[in-house]
């Protein structure tokens, strides 16, 4: 197996622990590793992170649902207003320069990250 295969698996497998354990954060493991490891452009890193997340979260999703860990009426109407923020995200991720959607996605991550610790 190449080199290169060996960090994308890795990569797989620790966005889908983290996005087993946390519900989410997968896709910020996958974009970092794609953009630091394997030098793919932001962009496409983003959009490769999203189709990625789509996989796991169902096995995720289907986990929690067996073990009604799950409240649907929460998420079915957040899901909704996901649906449209998805939307809006996916039509301008290509309009936003790259040097500002890294500190936009660099400040999102900081600001999570601080709002953990703080609570």
């Amino acid at each position: 197996m190449s080199s290169l295969n060996l960090k994308l698996i890795s990569i797989g497998i620790i966005a889908g622990i983290i996005n087993g354990f946390f519900g989410s954060g997968g896709g910020i493991i996958v974009v970092i590793g794609l953009v630091h490891l394997i030098q793919i452009e932001d962009y496409k890193a983003h959009a490769t992170a999203i189709s990625i997340i789509l996989p796991l979260s169902i096995v995720s999703t289907i986990i929690y649902l067996f073990n009604n860990k799950i409240p649907i009426k929460i998420t079915i109407l957040t899901m909704i207003g996901g649906v449209a923020g998805s939307f809006i995200g996916a039509k301008t991720l290509d309009k936003i320069p790259v040097s500002i959607l890294r500190k936009i996605f660099g400040g999102v991550i900081i600001y999570s990250a601080l709002r953990m610790f703080i609570q």
